[in-house]
């Protein structure tokens, strides 16, 4: 199984992503700018849990906040 990259991980216009993740960059208006790097600092929170940590336990962060097959994406909660 191939791991992916920090981009990949971080990147936060993945399709299906929790509508309650948050990231600095959602509060930085700003265009896009293809001449400049993109900042990715990989500092994401659950809006339920307001910390790094879903309410299930695993981590608030693009590469995990992907799939409907996670217990809490889109509820906020464990069922």
């Amino acid at each position: 199984m191939r791991l992916p990259t920090e981009d990949e991980r971080f990147n936060p216009n993945r399709p299906g992503l929790c509508a309650h993740l948050r990231w600095k960059g959602m509060f930085v208006p700003s265009a896009d700018d293809p001449t400049v790097p993109r900042g990715g600092t990989g500092l994401f929170w659950c809006l339920y849990t307001q910390t790094c940590i879903g309410p299930d336990g695993g981590l608030a962060e693009p590469g995990q906040c992907d799939s409907p097959d996670r217990r809490c994406h889109g509820k906020g909660r464990v069922e």
